[in-house]
Protein backbone atom coordinates (compact mmCIF):
# COMPACT_ATOMS: atom_id res chain seq x y z
CA UNK A 1 0.00 0.00 0.00
CA UNK A 2 0.96 3.55 -0.75
CA UNK A 3 0.55 5.88 1.92
CA UNK A 4 3.19 8.66 2.11
CA UNK A 5 4.07 10.33 4.91
CA UNK A 6 1.88 13.81 4.63
CA UNK A 7 4.84 15.96 5.93
CA UNK A 8 6.66 15.28 2.62
CA UNK A 9 7.97 18.15 0.70
CA UNK A 10 5.67 18.92 -1.89
CA UNK A 11 5.83 17.83 -5.49
CA UNK A 12 7.01 20.53 -7.97
CA UNK A 13 7.18 19.92 -11.69
CA UNK A 14 10.28 19.77 -11.22
CA UNK A 15 10.02 16.09 -9.04
CA UNK A 16 7.69 14.99 -12.10
CA UNK A 17 10.57 15.01 -14.76
CA UNK A 18 12.89 14.20 -12.26
CA UNK A 19 10.42 11.06 -11.97
CA UNK A 20 11.00 10.69 -15.36
CA UNK A 21 14.69 10.77 -15.67
CA UNK A 22 15.11 8.21 -13.28
CA UNK A 23 12.16 5.74 -14.90
CA UNK A 24 9.64 6.13 -12.24
CA UNK A 25 6.55 6.05 -13.70
CA UNK A 26 3.86 8.84 -12.41
CA UNK A 27 0.94 8.13 -10.75
CA UNK A 28 -1.82 10.99 -11.45
CA UNK A 29 -5.41 11.31 -10.71
CA UNK A 30 -8.65 13.58 -10.74
CA UNK A 31 -9.79 15.24 -8.04
CA UNK A 32 -12.40 18.13 -7.62
CA UNK A 33 -13.54 18.62 -3.93
CA UNK A 34 -11.38 19.02 -0.72
CA UNK A 35 -12.50 15.64 1.01
CA UNK A 36 -11.47 13.53 -2.19
CA UNK A 37 -8.49 15.40 -2.53
CA UNK A 38 -7.59 15.01 0.81
CA UNK A 39 -7.77 10.80 0.23
CA UNK A 40 -6.42 11.14 -3.49
CA UNK A 41 -2.87 13.16 -1.60
CA UNK A 42 -2.60 11.14 1.53
CA UNK A 43 -2.69 7.68 -0.73
CA UNK A 44 0.90 9.18 -2.79
CA UNK A 45 -0.10 10.07 -5.92
CA UNK A 46 1.97 12.38 -6.99
CA UNK A 47 -0.27 14.64 -9.69
CA UNK A 48 -3.77 15.57 -9.22
CA UNK A 49 -5.34 17.32 -12.10
CA UNK A 50 -8.43 19.44 -11.57
CA UNK A 51 -10.04 18.14 -14.45
CA UNK A 52 -13.02 19.69 -16.94
CA UNK A 53 -14.11 16.08 -16.23
CA UNK A 54 -15.88 17.89 -13.77
CA UNK A 55 -18.40 18.79 -15.70
CA UNK A 56 -19.57 15.63 -16.41
CA UNK A 57 -19.07 13.92 -12.92
CA UNK A 58 -19.62 16.46 -10.67
CA UNK A 59 -22.34 18.24 -12.65
CA UNK A 60 -24.23 15.86 -14.98
CA UNK A 61 -23.54 17.70 -18.19
CA UNK A 62 -22.62 15.22 -21.81
CA UNK A 63 -19.76 17.03 -22.61
CA UNK A 64 -16.67 19.18 -20.99
CA UNK A 65 -17.51 22.50 -22.57
CA UNK A 66 -20.41 23.73 -20.36
CA UNK A 67 -18.00 24.05 -17.61
CA UNK A 68 -17.28 28.12 -16.86
CA UNK A 69 -13.90 29.33 -15.23
CA UNK A 70 -15.36 30.73 -12.35
CA UNK A 71 -16.55 26.98 -11.89
CA UNK A 72 -13.08 25.14 -12.33
CA UNK A 73 -11.30 28.12 -9.88
CA UNK A 74 -13.83 26.80 -7.20
CA UNK A 75 -12.89 23.03 -7.87
CA UNK A 76 -9.48 23.97 -7.79
CA UNK A 77 -9.46 26.62 -4.55
CA UNK A 78 -11.30 22.97 -3.35
CA UNK A 79 -8.85 21.00 -3.96
CA UNK A 80 -6.05 22.91 -3.17
CA UNK A 81 -7.18 23.40 0.49
CA UNK A 82 -6.97 19.49 1.03
CA UNK A 83 -3.73 18.96 -0.78
CA UNK A 84 -0.27 19.31 1.00
CA UNK A 85 1.93 17.01 -1.10
CA UNK A 86 0.99 16.63 -4.89
CA UNK A 87 1.17 18.90 -7.73
CA UNK A 88 -2.22 20.25 -8.69
CA UNK A 89 -2.85 21.22 -12.32
CA UNK A 90 -6.09 22.78 -13.33
CA UNK A 91 -8.03 22.22 -16.63
CA UNK A 92 -8.40 25.65 -18.92
CA UNK A 93 -12.05 25.31 -19.44
CA UNK A 94 -13.57 25.54 -22.93
CA UNK A 95 -13.32 29.09 -24.62
CA UNK A 96 -11.25 30.42 -21.68
CA UNK A 97 -7.83 30.40 -24.03
CA UNK A 98 -9.03 29.33 -27.58
CA UNK A 99 -9.62 33.16 -28.55
CA UNK A 100 -7.01 34.87 -28.11
CA UNK A 101 -3.18 34.99 -26.12
CA UNK A 102 -4.25 38.23 -24.49
CA UNK A 103 -7.54 36.36 -22.99
CA UNK A 104 -5.86 33.01 -22.56
CA UNK A 105 -3.13 34.62 -20.20
CA UNK A 106 -6.13 36.31 -18.26
CA UNK A 107 -7.88 33.05 -17.55
CA UNK A 108 -4.49 31.16 -16.44
CA UNK A 109 -3.89 34.00 -13.99
CA UNK A 110 -7.09 33.95 -12.61
CA UNK A 111 -7.01 30.15 -12.26
CA UNK A 112 -3.21 30.80 -10.23
CA UNK A 113 -4.28 33.33 -8.00
CA UNK A 114 -7.62 33.01 -6.84
CA UNK A 115 -7.16 29.03 -6.47
CA UNK A 116 -3.48 28.49 -5.57
CA UNK A 117 -3.25 25.83 -8.16
CA UNK A 118 0.64 25.40 -9.59
CA UNK A 119 0.01 24.62 -12.98
CA UNK A 120 -2.81 24.77 -16.40
CA UNK A 121 -3.36 22.25 -18.78
CA UNK A 122 -4.76 22.98 -22.07
CA UNK A 123 -5.80 20.56 -24.96
CA UNK A 124 -4.35 21.34 -28.73
CA UNK A 125 -0.90 21.43 -30.37
CA UNK A 126 0.06 24.23 -32.73
CA UNK A 127 -3.37 25.51 -33.02
CA UNK A 128 -3.19 27.50 -29.70
CA UNK A 129 0.87 27.85 -29.67
CA UNK A 130 0.87 31.82 -29.36
CA UNK A 131 -1.35 31.01 -25.81
CA UNK A 132 0.94 28.56 -24.46
CA UNK A 133 4.25 30.54 -25.03
CA UNK A 134 1.83 33.57 -23.44
CA UNK A 135 1.01 31.54 -20.53
CA UNK A 136 4.34 30.63 -20.41
CA UNK A 137 6.03 34.03 -20.67
CA UNK A 138 3.88 34.88 -16.85
CA UNK A 139 5.53 32.14 -15.78
CA UNK A 140 2.81 29.70 -15.11
CA UNK A 141 3.86 26.16 -15.85
CA UNK A 142 1.48 24.02 -18.45
CA UNK A 143 1.18 20.94 -19.36
CA UNK A 144 -0.46 19.86 -22.97
CA UNK A 145 -2.91 17.37 -24.12
CA UNK A 146 -2.98 15.67 -26.87
CA UNK A 147 -5.28 12.59 -28.71
CA UNK A 148 -8.29 12.76 -28.27
CA UNK A 149 -9.03 16.35 -26.78
CA UNK A 150 -12.60 16.42 -25.31
CA UNK A 151 -13.17 19.32 -25.52
CA UNK A 152 -13.28 19.25 -29.22
CA UNK A 153 -15.67 16.70 -29.44
CA UNK A 154 -18.35 18.14 -31.55
CA UNK A 155 -15.14 18.74 -34.32
CA UNK A 156 -14.38 14.95 -34.22
CA UNK A 157 -17.76 13.40 -33.70
CA UNK A 158 -16.50 10.42 -31.35
CA UNK A 159 -14.95 9.67 -28.79
CA UNK A 160 -13.06 6.58 -30.37
CA UNK A 161 -9.16 6.03 -30.55
CA UNK A 162 -7.50 9.04 -32.46
CA UNK A 163 -4.24 9.05 -34.44
CA UNK A 164 -4.89 5.76 -35.96
CA UNK A 165 -3.96 7.10 -39.47
CA UNK A 166 -0.04 8.45 -40.46
CA UNK A 167 -1.08 11.90 -41.11
CA UNK A 168 -2.78 12.51 -37.85
CA UNK A 169 -0.18 10.39 -35.66
CA UNK A 170 2.71 12.49 -37.83
CA UNK A 171 0.85 15.85 -36.55
CA UNK A 172 0.69 14.74 -33.05
CA UNK A 173 4.35 14.00 -32.85
CA UNK A 174 4.92 17.12 -34.53
CA UNK A 175 2.79 19.04 -32.18
CA UNK A 176 4.21 16.96 -28.66
CA UNK A 177 7.69 18.23 -29.65
CA UNK A 178 6.68 21.37 -30.30
CA UNK A 179 4.75 21.17 -26.92
CA UNK A 180 8.63 20.89 -25.30
CA UNK A 181 10.20 22.84 -27.51
CA UNK A 182 8.19 25.92 -26.15
CA UNK A 183 8.64 24.34 -22.43
CA UNK A 184 5.66 23.00 -21.60
CA UNK A 185 6.46 20.60 -18.18
CA UNK A 186 4.45 17.77 -19.90
CA UNK A 187 1.66 16.50 -21.93
CA UNK A 188 -1.23 14.18 -21.56
CA UNK A 189 -1.59 11.78 -24.71
CA UNK A 190 -5.24 10.82 -24.30
CA UNK A 191 -7.18 7.45 -26.40
CA UNK A 192 -4.28 7.05 -29.33
CA UNK A 193 -2.69 3.24 -30.03
CA UNK A 194 -0.13 2.39 -27.74
CA UNK A 195 2.50 1.66 -30.25
CA UNK A 196 2.41 5.82 -31.05
CA UNK A 197 2.95 6.69 -27.07
CA UNK A 198 5.33 4.30 -27.07
CA UNK A 199 7.03 6.45 -29.97
CA UNK A 200 6.10 9.71 -28.29
CA UNK A 201 7.55 9.13 -24.72
CA UNK A 202 11.28 7.61 -26.18
CA UNK A 203 11.53 10.90 -28.41
CA UNK A 204 10.41 13.73 -25.79
CA UNK A 205 12.45 14.47 -22.63
CA UNK A 206 9.50 15.75 -20.82
CA UNK A 207 7.04 13.49 -19.08
CA UNK A 208 3.78 12.01 -20.89
CA UNK A 209 1.04 10.99 -18.79
CA UNK A 210 -1.27 8.18 -20.79
CA UNK A 211 -5.15 8.04 -20.14
CA UNK A 212 -6.61 5.14 -22.71
CA UNK A 213 -3.07 5.75 -24.36
CA UNK A 214 -1.07 1.99 -23.45
CA UNK A 215 1.61 1.04 -20.51
CA UNK A 216 4.84 3.12 -22.25
CA UNK A 217 3.90 6.30 -21.02
CA UNK A 218 5.92 8.16 -18.14
CA UNK A 219 2.47 8.34 -15.87
CA UNK A 220 -0.84 7.15 -15.77
CA UNK A 221 -4.42 9.37 -15.00
CA UNK A 222 -8.07 7.91 -14.55
CA UNK A 223 -11.01 10.07 -13.44
CA UNK A 224 -11.65 9.40 -9.57
CA UNK A 225 -14.99 8.54 -9.67
CA UNK A 226 -14.42 5.86 -12.93
CA UNK A 227 -11.37 4.14 -11.01
CA UNK A 228 -13.39 3.82 -7.84
CA UNK A 229 -16.85 2.78 -9.18
CA UNK A 230 -19.00 5.63 -8.13
CA UNK A 231 -19.96 6.36 -12.00
CA UNK A 232 -20.48 2.69 -13.17
CA UNK A 233 -22.27 3.52 -16.58
CA UNK A 234 -19.02 4.45 -17.71
CA UNK A 235 -16.92 1.00 -19.17
CA UNK A 236 -14.16 2.13 -21.33
CA UNK A 237 -11.66 -0.42 -22.56
CA UNK A 238 -8.76 0.98 -21.06
CA UNK A 239 -10.75 2.18 -17.46
CA UNK A 240 -9.59 -0.45 -14.35
CA UNK A 241 -12.21 -0.11 -11.57
CA UNK A 242 -10.15 -0.69 -7.95
CA UNK A 243 -13.37 -0.05 -6.13
CA UNK A 244 -17.44 -0.65 -6.99
CA UNK A 245 -18.18 2.25 -4.42
CA UNK A 246 -21.74 2.85 -6.90
CA UNK A 247 -22.72 -0.77 -4.99
CA UNK A 248 -21.20 0.04 -1.63
CA UNK A 249 -22.60 3.38 -1.27
CA UNK A 250 -26.00 2.51 -2.43
CA UNK A 251 -26.31 -0.33 0.22
CA UNK A 252 -25.09 1.48 3.29
CA UNK A 253 -27.95 4.42 2.72
CA UNK A 254 -30.62 1.70 2.33
CA UNK A 255 -29.28 0.57 5.08
CA UNK A 256 -29.90 3.84 6.76
CA UNK A 257 -33.33 4.06 5.14
CA UNK A 258 -34.54 1.14 6.59
CA UNK A 259 -32.81 1.75 9.98
CA UNK A 260 -34.70 5.08 10.12
CA UNK A 261 -38.26 3.65 8.92
CA UNK A 262 -37.51 0.55 11.65
CA UNK A 263 -37.11 3.56 14.66
CA UNK A 264 -33.86 1.83 14.62
CA UNK A 265 -31.68 5.18 14.31
CA UNK A 266 -31.19 6.76 16.56
CA UNK A 267 -30.76 4.20 19.38
CA UNK A 268 -30.30 5.27 23.06
CA UNK A 269 -26.52 5.79 22.55
CA UNK A 270 -27.15 8.12 19.37
CA UNK A 271 -29.58 10.86 21.49
CA UNK A 272 -27.99 13.10 24.01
Amino acid sequence: MSVHNPDIKRVTTHTIQELKNKGEKISALTAYDYSMARVVDTAGVELILVGDSASNVMAGHETTLPITLDQMIYHASSVVRGVKRALVVVDLPFGSYQGNSSEALRSAIRIMKESGAHAVKMEGGQEIRESIVRILSAGVPVMGHLGLTPQSIYKFGTYAVRAKEEAEAQKLIDDARMLEDIGCFGVVLEKIPASLTKTVSKSLTIPTIGIGAGPDADGQILVLHDLLGINNEFKPRFLRRYADLHTIITKAIAHYVDDVKANDFPNEKEAY
